[in-house]
């Protein structure tokens, strides 16, 4: 727990619901007649509503991006390095408003909410979500808090592919759109990437078809290889070697010692994917990361994001980070170079880093000068 809040921390927050009952048509053609999303807000609404700013989570974000819960908290929310009192989000300047969304498991409706139609748990039988979906039920809860226009829309990897879809369905409310480690729409390689950890999940005998709630069991294990295998992938060769190299946690490798040997990283990798599925459901992981490979910016625009970002009218800042393999700096390039083509305003940084797809979530001096720098740009 924190000794005492840090002088530059929003502080104690507390999470909001709203229940939304006007239905919600999908763009799997399934309608959902009523949903709730958790949201936290830090700072204040200015009186002319124009400085909020909109946090669009991560596969495995949720709305506690800041601040604490409780004096007993272990640890600040996701992104608390970057959002707070002078911090590159600046409170002291911004409205700022984290969700959960729909389809995860963290508050908002998912598939471990009650199915109003059964009265059980939704399980497999929650519909698919897509990106747009996420961003069209955003966009109802900007209604409820009073917000037509965002100062700016702000995400990583899977946010910042909300922060574009933002751009392009609601060209009208996004005055500046941030897009971190993100892309236009996922690589071959990572998509088998997602297929894979799917695929752990549901061979383990525990997922019964995303029924386990009604089985009074969880798919644990292949919950955690899931986590295992896109942790991995979030690394870079470096943090691990850095971190771990060949470092043994048990075991030797001297002549004749027949003792299994165990290297730190396994340790590691075990213990981040029991952790994990401890506290996120399967069910939500699959659902999260089809809408990740769904996602595809220009597929009704003939393939071509240069026509797409012609529907756009913010201003954007991309950045990517040198060791990303996952969403690599080629990705932000080709979303820069599209933003190009279509005579768009677009700041560009790439920020050399050793941590991989991670470092976006991490404590970085030149990340912080850039990200800060401009939006303290961003006038309200």
């Amino acid at each position: 727990m924190p000794n005492q809040i840090p002088a530059d921390s929003v502080g104690l927050v507390t999470p909001q619901t709203h229940r939304f009952t006007a239905p919600l048509l999908l763009a799997c053609g399934r309608t959902l007649d009523e949903y709730e999303l958790v949201y936290e807000t830090y700072g204040q609404l200015n009186a002319a509503k124009s400085n909020a700013v909109l946090i669009c989570h991560a596969l495995s974000g949720h709305h506690h991006a800041a601040g604490y819960h409780s004096m007993d908290d272990k640890r600040p929310g996701w992104w608390d390095a970057y959002i707070g009192p002078g911090k590159p989000i600046d409170t002291n300047k911004f409205f700022v408003v984290a969700l959960n969304n729909l389809g995860g498991c963290h508050g908002s409706t998912g598939p471990r909410s009650i199915n109003p139609a059964t009265g059980k748990a939704w399980g497999a039988d929650f519909p698919m979500v897509r990106v747009r979906d996420w961003v069209a039920s955003q966009a109802r809860l900007a209604d409820v808090l009073g917000i037509d226009v965002w100062a700016a829309i702000i995400g990583g990897s899977l946010g910042g592919m909300q922060v574009m879809r933002w751009a392009l369905d609601f060209p009208e409310r996004v005055r500046h759109a941030v897009v971190i480690a993100s892309a236009l729409k996922l690589s071959a390689q990572n998509i088998a990437f997602n297929e894979a950890a799917r695929k752990a999940i549901i061979s383990d005998p525990n997922f019964f078809d995303g029924d386990y709630i009604e089985h009074n069991t969880l798919p644990k294990n292949g919950l955690a290889v899931a986590r295992m295998i896109g942790h991995i992938t979030y690394l870079s060769d470096y943090a691990m070697g850095e971190k771990f190299g060949r470092d043994l946690r048990s075991g030797s490798f001297e002549l004749g010692n027949d003792e299994p040997v165990e290297f730190q990283i396994e340790s590691y990798l075990r213990y981040q994917g029991d952790s994990f599925a401890n506290t996120f459901d399967a069910n939500s992981y699959i659902r999260i990361t089809k809408a990740l490979d769904y996602f595809d910016l220009a597929r009704e625009f003939n393939d071509d994001p240069v026509s797409a970002f012609k529907q756009t009218n913010a201003k954007f800042l991309v950045i990517s980070f040198s060791t990303d393999w996952r969403f690599a700096p080629e990705r932000s390039h080709e979303i820069v170079n599209a933003l190009v083509g279509a005579n768009r305003p677009v700041t560009y940084a790439e920020i050399e880093s050793k941590h991989g797809h991670d470092a976006f979530l991490l404590p970085d001096e030149r990340y912080e000068q850039v990200f800060g720098r401009y939006l303290a740009g961003v006038k309200i």
